[in-house]
Protein backbone atom coordinates (compact mmCIF):
# COMPACT_ATOMS: atom_id res chain seq x y z
CA UNK A 1 0.00 0.00 0.00
CA UNK A 2 1.53 3.19 -1.03
CA UNK A 3 1.94 5.51 2.32
CA UNK A 4 1.53 8.86 0.05
CA UNK A 5 -2.29 7.59 -1.00
CA UNK A 6 -3.36 6.03 2.20
CA UNK A 7 -3.14 6.09 5.50
CA UNK A 8 -3.25 2.45 7.34
CA UNK A 9 -4.92 3.20 10.45
CA UNK A 10 -7.63 1.82 12.31
CA UNK A 11 -9.03 5.45 12.98
CA UNK A 12 -8.92 6.38 8.86
CA UNK A 13 -12.50 5.55 8.52
CA UNK A 14 -13.42 8.28 11.23
CA UNK A 15 -11.97 11.19 9.18
CA UNK A 16 -14.61 13.34 7.41
CA UNK A 17 -14.59 14.44 3.72
CA UNK A 18 -15.58 17.88 2.95
CA UNK A 19 -16.35 19.38 0.05
CA UNK A 20 -14.92 22.48 -1.13
CA UNK A 21 -18.42 24.64 -0.63
CA UNK A 22 -18.97 23.29 2.52
CA UNK A 23 -15.40 24.70 3.86
CA UNK A 24 -15.87 28.03 1.94
CA UNK A 25 -19.13 28.54 3.46
CA UNK A 26 -17.94 27.09 7.11
CA UNK A 27 -14.91 30.11 6.20
CA UNK A 28 -17.56 33.10 5.12
CA UNK A 29 -15.70 32.79 1.63
CA UNK A 30 -12.18 32.58 3.43
CA UNK A 31 -12.82 36.03 4.66
CA UNK A 32 -9.58 37.61 5.69
CA UNK A 33 -11.48 38.53 9.08
CA UNK A 34 -11.16 34.87 10.05
CA UNK A 35 -7.80 34.26 9.66
CA UNK A 36 -6.27 32.69 12.65
CA UNK A 37 -2.80 32.01 11.10
CA UNK A 38 -0.12 32.23 8.45
CA UNK A 39 2.32 30.81 7.20
CA UNK A 40 4.61 33.74 5.07
CA UNK A 41 7.22 31.74 3.57
CA UNK A 42 4.44 28.85 2.45
CA UNK A 43 4.33 28.05 -1.21
CA UNK A 44 -0.11 28.17 -0.54
CA UNK A 45 -0.26 31.95 0.35
CA UNK A 46 1.29 35.28 0.10
CA UNK A 47 -0.28 37.91 2.48
CA UNK A 48 -0.44 41.31 0.68
CA UNK A 49 -2.84 44.34 0.51
CA UNK A 50 -3.51 43.50 -3.20
CA UNK A 51 -4.93 40.40 -2.96
CA UNK A 52 -7.98 40.88 -2.07
CA UNK A 53 -8.40 43.34 -5.32
CA UNK A 54 -9.13 39.61 -7.18
CA UNK A 55 -12.46 38.53 -8.66
CA UNK A 56 -14.25 35.40 -7.61
CA UNK A 57 -16.62 34.13 -10.49
CA UNK A 58 -18.84 31.20 -10.32
CA UNK A 59 -18.22 28.74 -12.87
CA UNK A 60 -21.32 29.31 -14.32
CA UNK A 61 -20.38 32.59 -15.39
CA UNK A 62 -17.52 31.67 -16.95
CA UNK A 63 -19.42 28.93 -19.03
CA UNK A 64 -22.13 31.39 -20.22
CA UNK A 65 -18.72 33.93 -20.93
CA UNK A 66 -16.89 31.38 -23.41
CA UNK A 67 -20.22 30.26 -24.66
CA UNK A 68 -19.60 26.60 -22.85
CA UNK A 69 -15.93 26.68 -23.30
CA UNK A 70 -16.88 26.49 -27.56
CA UNK A 71 -13.99 25.42 -29.18
CA UNK A 72 -14.03 27.81 -31.48
CA UNK A 73 -13.41 30.50 -28.86
CA UNK A 74 -10.06 28.31 -28.16
CA UNK A 75 -7.54 30.57 -28.26
CA UNK A 76 -4.58 28.46 -26.57
CA UNK A 77 -4.04 24.89 -25.12
CA UNK A 78 -1.38 23.42 -23.12
CA UNK A 79 -0.81 20.44 -20.68
CA UNK A 80 -2.98 21.82 -18.36
CA UNK A 81 -5.50 22.64 -19.75
CA UNK A 82 -7.07 25.38 -22.14
CA UNK A 83 -7.45 29.05 -22.92
CA UNK A 84 -11.02 30.64 -24.27
CA UNK A 85 -11.66 33.67 -25.57
CA UNK A 86 -14.58 35.83 -23.55
CA UNK A 87 -16.28 38.29 -22.29
CA UNK A 88 -17.35 39.07 -18.99
CA UNK A 89 -19.78 42.33 -16.96
CA UNK A 90 -16.72 44.43 -16.08
CA UNK A 91 -16.15 46.02 -12.62
CA UNK A 92 -16.70 49.50 -11.75
CA UNK A 93 -13.62 50.39 -11.44
CA UNK A 94 -12.68 48.92 -15.11
CA UNK A 95 -12.30 51.31 -18.07
CA UNK A 96 -15.09 48.76 -20.20
CA UNK A 97 -15.06 51.35 -22.81
CA UNK A 98 -18.54 52.01 -21.62
CA UNK A 99 -20.38 48.74 -22.75
CA UNK A 100 -20.55 47.09 -19.44
CA UNK A 101 -18.35 44.31 -20.77
CA UNK A 102 -15.26 43.37 -20.61
CA UNK A 103 -12.82 41.19 -23.05
CA UNK A 104 -10.82 38.83 -21.17
CA UNK A 105 -9.00 34.93 -21.45
CA UNK A 106 -10.08 32.66 -19.46
CA UNK A 107 -7.73 29.56 -18.70
CA UNK A 108 -9.64 26.16 -17.42
CA UNK A 109 -7.21 23.71 -15.94
CA UNK A 110 -8.18 20.18 -16.61
CA UNK A 111 -10.19 18.08 -13.62
CA UNK A 112 -8.14 15.33 -14.02
CA UNK A 113 -6.58 15.02 -10.60
CA UNK A 114 -4.52 18.00 -9.14
CA UNK A 115 -2.16 18.18 -12.35
CA UNK A 116 -1.41 21.60 -12.19
CA UNK A 117 -3.12 22.49 -9.31
CA UNK A 118 0.21 23.85 -7.77
CA UNK A 119 0.87 26.21 -10.92
CA UNK A 120 -2.83 26.85 -10.33
CA UNK A 121 -1.82 28.41 -6.78
CA UNK A 122 0.96 29.87 -8.12
CA UNK A 123 -0.60 31.91 -10.34
CA UNK A 124 -3.42 33.21 -8.01
CA UNK A 125 -0.98 34.18 -5.68
CA UNK A 126 1.68 35.96 -7.34
CA UNK A 127 -0.29 37.45 -9.82
CA UNK A 128 -2.71 38.63 -7.51
CA UNK A 129 -0.29 40.80 -5.33
CA UNK A 130 1.73 42.11 -8.33
CA UNK A 131 0.94 45.85 -10.46
CA UNK A 132 3.46 46.44 -13.34
CA UNK A 133 2.41 47.80 -17.10
CA UNK A 134 4.79 44.59 -18.21
CA UNK A 135 3.11 41.78 -16.85
CA UNK A 136 -0.21 40.49 -17.49
CA UNK A 137 -3.56 41.48 -15.01
CA UNK A 138 -5.05 38.43 -13.44
CA UNK A 139 -8.84 39.66 -13.18
CA UNK A 140 -9.77 36.92 -11.08
CA UNK A 141 -10.28 33.02 -10.36
CA UNK A 142 -12.87 30.39 -9.81
CA UNK A 143 -12.52 27.30 -7.58
CA UNK A 144 -15.37 25.44 -7.67
CA UNK A 145 -16.50 21.83 -6.84
CA UNK A 146 -18.83 19.62 -8.64
CA UNK A 147 -19.97 15.91 -9.56
CA UNK A 148 -17.02 16.05 -11.75
CA UNK A 149 -14.56 17.42 -9.85
CA UNK A 150 -13.02 20.69 -8.65
CA UNK A 151 -13.29 23.41 -11.37
CA UNK A 152 -10.44 25.58 -11.40
CA UNK A 153 -9.88 28.93 -13.42
CA UNK A 154 -8.16 31.61 -13.78
CA UNK A 155 -9.45 35.21 -15.62
CA UNK A 156 -7.00 37.21 -17.52
CA UNK A 157 -7.11 40.42 -19.45
CA UNK A 158 -7.04 39.78 -23.09
CA UNK A 159 -3.67 40.32 -25.33
CA UNK A 160 -4.91 40.97 -28.55
CA UNK A 161 -1.51 40.76 -30.25
CA UNK A 162 -1.08 37.07 -29.16
CA UNK A 163 2.87 36.05 -27.87
CA UNK A 164 6.16 37.17 -29.29
CA UNK A 165 6.61 33.60 -29.91
CA UNK A 166 4.07 33.63 -32.61
CA UNK A 167 5.17 36.73 -34.06
CA UNK A 168 8.58 35.40 -34.33
CA UNK A 169 7.70 31.89 -35.67
CA UNK A 170 5.50 33.71 -38.42
CA UNK A 171 2.07 32.32 -37.37
CA UNK A 172 0.34 35.56 -37.28
CA UNK A 173 0.27 38.04 -40.68
CA UNK A 174 2.37 40.68 -39.55
CA UNK A 175 5.89 41.96 -40.00
CA UNK A 176 7.22 43.33 -35.90
CA UNK A 177 9.84 46.05 -36.92
CA UNK A 178 13.17 46.04 -35.40
CA UNK A 179 12.35 49.04 -33.15
CA UNK A 180 9.23 47.53 -32.01
CA UNK A 181 11.46 44.43 -31.34
CA UNK A 182 13.24 46.94 -29.20
CA UNK A 183 10.52 48.23 -27.25
CA UNK A 184 9.16 44.40 -26.64
CA UNK A 185 12.89 43.36 -25.07
CA UNK A 186 12.85 46.77 -22.66
CA UNK A 187 9.67 45.86 -21.71
CA UNK A 188 9.96 42.45 -20.84
CA UNK A 189 13.16 43.25 -18.97
CA UNK A 190 11.31 45.87 -16.98
CA UNK A 191 8.96 43.41 -16.11
CA UNK A 192 11.90 41.03 -14.84
CA UNK A 193 13.69 43.91 -13.03
CA UNK A 194 10.23 44.47 -10.94
CA UNK A 195 10.21 41.10 -10.17
CA UNK A 196 13.73 40.72 -9.11
CA UNK A 197 14.67 43.99 -7.87
CA UNK A 198 11.79 46.68 -6.92
CA UNK A 199 9.31 44.47 -4.72
CA UNK A 200 8.97 44.38 -0.74
CA UNK A 201 9.78 40.43 -2.08
CA UNK A 202 11.78 38.74 -4.75
CA UNK A 203 9.83 36.96 -7.46
CA UNK A 204 11.80 34.41 -9.22
CA UNK A 205 10.18 34.48 -12.49
CA UNK A 206 11.77 31.01 -13.91
CA UNK A 207 10.03 30.66 -16.81
CA UNK A 208 11.58 33.83 -19.45
CA UNK A 209 10.42 32.61 -23.11
CA UNK A 210 8.61 34.08 -26.20
CA UNK A 211 5.78 32.27 -25.75
CA UNK A 212 5.05 34.03 -22.38
CA UNK A 213 6.14 37.25 -23.69
CA UNK A 214 2.37 38.49 -24.59
CA UNK A 215 1.87 41.66 -26.54
CA UNK A 216 -1.26 44.15 -26.42
CA UNK A 217 -3.13 46.12 -28.73
CA UNK A 218 -0.06 48.31 -28.91
CA UNK A 219 2.16 45.60 -28.98
CA UNK A 220 3.35 46.63 -25.02
CA UNK A 221 5.09 43.24 -23.69
CA UNK A 222 3.61 41.89 -20.69
CA UNK A 223 5.39 38.38 -18.59
CA UNK A 224 2.80 35.58 -18.51
CA UNK A 225 2.59 32.17 -16.66
CA UNK A 226 3.65 32.12 -13.34
CA UNK A 227 3.24 28.71 -12.67
CA UNK A 228 6.69 27.83 -12.12
CA UNK A 229 7.84 31.18 -10.29
CA UNK A 230 9.35 31.08 -7.02
CA UNK A 231 9.45 33.42 -3.81
CA UNK A 232 13.15 34.59 -3.31
CA UNK A 233 15.43 34.02 -0.75
CA UNK A 234 14.21 35.35 2.74
CA UNK A 235 16.43 37.75 4.62
CA UNK A 236 19.30 36.33 5.85
CA UNK A 237 19.22 33.72 2.93
CA UNK A 238 21.94 33.94 0.52
CA UNK A 239 20.07 31.30 -1.99
CA UNK A 240 16.83 29.35 -2.65
CA UNK A 241 17.20 25.91 -3.90
CA UNK A 242 15.49 25.61 -7.19
CA UNK A 243 16.17 23.40 -10.68
CA UNK A 244 17.38 25.59 -13.87
CA UNK A 245 14.62 25.78 -16.26
CA UNK A 246 15.67 25.71 -20.29
CA UNK A 247 13.72 28.78 -21.28
CA UNK A 248 17.03 31.18 -21.94
CA UNK A 249 17.90 28.73 -24.55
CA UNK A 250 14.82 28.30 -26.29
CA UNK A 251 14.27 32.13 -26.35
CA UNK A 252 18.07 32.10 -27.97
CA UNK A 253 16.89 30.29 -30.76
CA UNK A 254 14.20 32.85 -31.22
CA UNK A 255 15.98 35.32 -31.22
CA UNK A 256 18.48 33.72 -34.17
CA UNK A 257 15.62 32.57 -36.02
CA UNK A 258 14.05 35.98 -36.36
CA UNK A 259 18.11 37.82 -37.21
Amino acid sequence: MNSDMMLSCKRANDLRVFKFAELKAATKGFSRSLVIGEDMNSDMMLSCKRANDLRVFKFAELKAATKGFSRSLVIGEGGFGCVYRGVVMAADDVDDGGDGCLDVAVKQLSRNGFQGHKEWINEVNFLGVVNHPNLVKLVGYCAEDDERGIQRLLVYELMRNKSLEDHLLGRVNSTLSWMTRLQIAQGAARGLAYLHEEMDFQLIFRDFKTSNILLDEDFNPKLSDFGLARQGPAAGLSHVSTVVCSSLFKLLKHVMLAV
